[in-house]
């Protein structure tokens, strides 16, 4: 029998715990599931990729009721050419809004004339995390704000580290 692979791409500027949560839900449906940092220098990340890669495999050290075996590596090429490469069925999105949809919906189109093979999967965020972005956690804890709702202990620590070296 054939193992199904999804993959979870992302940045993960820093992984959240809505990250975690549709992480958590997609093991479900699938044998493994390859959670792929991508590089995203043109994005100017705060962390360095290691470092993503490195709080995302903390955090999924963490996660003690997946379904499936999570792996966690970091990717610097065409998604759809990373899938095809990993041997990936499908890929996970995440939908938090309306305006997630759209960016999604252009980008699944795209893949599927490159790669017709490989699904997308849409899973909705909670109500719990739709709000919840990494660009909203670095943007409150930067100004002082109380980010450990959204966060694990480990990404709240990397986020002061960060704050004390820029201050």
């Amino acid at each position: 029998m054939t193992q199904r692979i999804g993959i979870y791409p992302g940045t993960f500027d820093p992984i959240t715990k809505g990250h975690l949560h549709l992480i958590r839900r997609a093991s479900h449906l699938v044998d493994k599931l390859i959670v792929s940092v991508a590089d995203s220098s043109r994005k100017r990340p705060m962390f360095t990729q290691h470092e993503r890669l490195a709080l995302v495999q903390t955090d999924i050290d963490n996660l003690h009721d997946k379904a499936c075996e999570v792996v966690v590596q970091g990717f610097d090429n065409l998604l759809v050419h990373y899938a095809r490469e990993m041997g990936a069925a499908c890929i996970f999105r995440g939908l938090r809004a309306v305006s997630d949809f759209d960016y999604e919906f252009q980008m699944t189109g795209m893949n599927l004339r490159i790669a017709p093979d490989i699904e997308t999967v849409f899973l909705m965020a909670s109500d719990k995390w739709q709000f919840v972005s990494a660009s909203f956690v670095k943007e409150i804890h930067g100004l002082g704000g109380d980010v450990s709702e959204f966060v694990t202990p480990s990404v709240l620590a990397a986020l002061q580290d960060k704050i004390d070296k820029i201050a």
